[in-house]
């Protein structure tokens, strides 16, 4: 595959930062002195950002075909914007903070896709091969800092989270050049793509998906530390998700040549359902979380692969970065951050119980989708 390497480097530390954000980040601001309220508020920030941020990067790529200078311009942005962190302690300074990083850093990934996939060419169908990078990112990241910070302070996290923005800038140095041109018909994309009822339905399976994940990342690690486990313990328990994870990204291009993405997706909302019920009910009990955390590789590994490659078939290359960008805001964006956000109003009334509301939103995107049309290539 052409730059295999530079662009899985690129994966390992964007999602080796994620793995120190997603699992951790609750935990620094619950370590700060803020509420399970606030908590759920401030991680629901960096989504809602996501509605608004893919969109307009996305049609700035594809107007301008700069898509490679937009993520390195983005990487640069969000590590000095998340400099201040170290010096921010209130709710408002915090939410800021958080609002203007992740502004910058959600313009990177989904134009990311972009260039992966159009730099694999006609062998865009082992674009999880190369994701799969990201997954052992994450895991490595969960591993070593949930050591570390068994041992060392909380305030170690800013500090890692820091180098590796750093890190992943440098990386992005390394990036294969350009390939495509401005698309001057890029004018208006969202919009037409707004407009077509496959897309619609679609974007509403992702966003319920995705609201479904809001208390698994918000108060997943403050469950498990209120029940006694370590952080270690904890840690290995996310790391056990991203294993399950690696192994779906490195089945799924032979899976997308045997069954129809649809087919996929519906499997994986239903597999998600099972997860959340499980977690909800059985939620003291570390061989049940353990088989829990396998489901991962249908909630997210297989629906994010079948998703890309959905997006990628429906919007066409003119259309590409809107495509992707729309389909981060909607469902990583607005989804995730409804979800954080009602979790933390929620949680302090139902705890984990939450899970069960988040079982009900997957079963009824299984129920959407079977009335969603298989995507054909366009443009």
């Amino acid at each position: 595959m052409p730059y295999y390497w530079r662009l899985s480097a690129f994966y390992f530390l964007y999602f080796g930062l994620l793995g120190t954000l997603v699992p951790y980040w609750s935990l620094y601001l619950k370590d700060l002195g803020f509420s399970a309220t606030t908590i759920g508020l401030l991680m629901a920030v960096p989504h809602l950002t996501k509605v608004v941020a893919p969109n307009l990067w996305g049609w700035l790529a594809d107007r301008s075909g700069a898509r490679l200078r937009i993520i390195r311009l983005g990487n640069l942005a969000a590590a000095l914007a998340f400099l201040p962190v170290f010096w921010a302690d209130q709710i408002w300074s915090m939410a800021i903070l958080l609002a203007v990083f992740s502004f910058f850093w959600n313009a990177v990934l989904a134009q990311f896709e972009v260039v992966t996939l159009h730099t694999l060419g006609d062998q865009a169908h082992r674009y999880s091969q190369v994701r799969v990078w990201g997954s052992l990112g994450f895991i490595a990241c969960v591993f070593l800092v949930g050591m570390a910070l068994d041992h060392l302070p909380m305030s170690l996290l800013p500090w890692v989270m820091s180098a590796l923005l750093w890190l992943l800038w440098l990386a992005t140095l390394t990036l294969p050049g350009e390939r495509g041109e401005a698309r001057r018909n890029a004018d208006g994309g969202l919009i037409k793509l707004l407009k077509r009822r496959d897309i619609q339905i679609f974007m509403l399976v992702a966003f319920l998906m995705q609201a479904s994940h809001g208390p698994y990342y918000t108060f997943y690690s403050i469950h498990l530390e209120d029940m006694g486990f370590r952080k270690l313990t904890v840690g290995t328990l996310w790391a056990v998700a991203v294993v399950s994870e690696v192994v779906a990204f490195l089945v799924m291009h032979r899976l997308m040549t045997r069954f129809a993405l649809n087919r996929i997706l519906l499997t994986c909302l239903l597999l998600a359902t099972v997860r959340w019920l499980v977690v909800a009910l059985c939620g003291d009990s570390l061989p049940w979380l353990g088989a829990a955390q396998l489901l991962h590789s249908a909630s997210y590994a297989s629906f994010h692969a079948g998703g890309i490659a959905w997006v990628q078939r429906a919007s066409g290359r003119a259309f590409a970065g809107q495509g992707q960008a729309l389909y981060s805001s909607l469902g990583y964006g607005a989804g995730w951050g409804l979800g954080s956000g009602l979790s933390g109003l929620a949680w302090p009334h139902l705890g984990v119980y939450c899970f069960l509301i988040a079982g009900v939103l997957t079963l009824a995107a299984a129920a959407l989708i079977r009335r969603l049309p298989e995507a054909s290539e366009n443009g």
